[in-house]
């Protein structure tokens, strides 16, 4: 457990297709790409548009612009089309079920280029990110602790604890005791850590240790009660600012479409 204050892709099998397929097709020829389509499937055609947003995803993906790319591409649009053809014969585009998931696939489809559209027409500022950023050390501090912690569930338990501390017990020994499986097999180890990432009660308790020393009254926080041993501090060095730009830069995306979600459902009339 972390005390800590708390990525629409492609079909994997397209993109597993195309994985298996960009290796066979190395030889084959690069087809022209400019005109109205890109294959025709038993007089049915692929068009250009299909090609280009299924090309663009893969490059968005990760996929280098390449010739082999290119014919991989193609070659899965005419895959597809032979099955959906295949489909249509066997009369499964009828299907009530598999309206359903088309359906869905639309409204996926849509939602997807609703948010891109309006996160290109309110793009989030330097200024906007400087700000979080400064923000973000702020609340973190100047100050990295390396402690020690036992959670249990009652503060008679926390006090029990603190009780045998002071008879000289060892805190890696009592540790065993704690119901955080992430740390209890490690002495309660919880690492390096700012004051700012752990929830508010534990911060505050943290920060007021002196190296070597542990709390005397139970912290409680939503997980339970704790016992705190703090070891060691340090300065805290921040990453730059152009370092952590892009998370920043999602997360500040993340946010904005929340607040418009959030918009949207006061204003709709929902019963």
């Amino acid at each position: 457990m972390r005390l800590t204050q708390s990525k629409d892709s492609l079909n994997t099998s397209s993109k597993l297709a195309i994985a298996l397929l960009a290796g066979a097709l190395l030889s084959l020829p690069v087809y022209a790409q400019k005109g109205g389509s890109v294959a025709t499937v038993n007089g049915t055609a692929i068009p250009q548009s299909t090609f280009d947003a299924f090309y663009n995803e893969q490059k968005s993906q990760g996929a280098p612009d390449s010739p082999e790319l290119k014919n991989a591409v193609r070659e899965e649009l005419i895959r597809r089309e032979l099955l959906l053809q295949e489909a249509k014969k066997s009369g499964l585009d009828k299907s009530a079920a598999v309206a359903s998931q088309m359906e869905m696939a639309r409204q996926a489809v849509l939602v997807r280029a609703f948010i891109q559209d309006y996160v290109k027409k309110h793009p989030i500022s330097d200024a906007q990110l400087k700000a979080e950023y400064d923000a973000l050390k702020a609340k973190l501090g100047g100050t990295e602790y390396k402690s020690r912690h036992i959670l249990v569930e009652t503060e008679d338990q926390a006090k029990a604890i603190i009780d045998n501390l002071k008879k000289g017990a060892k805190f890696e020994e009592l540790a065993k005791q704690s119901k955080d499986p992430g740390s209890k097999e490690s002495g309660g180890d919880l690492g390096w850590s700012a004051a700012g990432s752990y929830v508010p009660p534990f911060a505050e308790a943290l920060s007021k240790l002196s190296k070597g020393k542990y709390t005397e009254v139970a912290v409680k926080t939503d997980f339970g009660w704790h016992v705190i041993l703090l070891e060691d501090t340090r300065p805290l060095e921040a990453p730059p600012f152009d370092q952590i730009k892009p998370q920043l830069a999602q997360r500040a995306q993340q946010q904005q479409i929340e607040k418009l979600m959030e918009g949207l459902r006061a204003k709709a009339k929902i019963q």
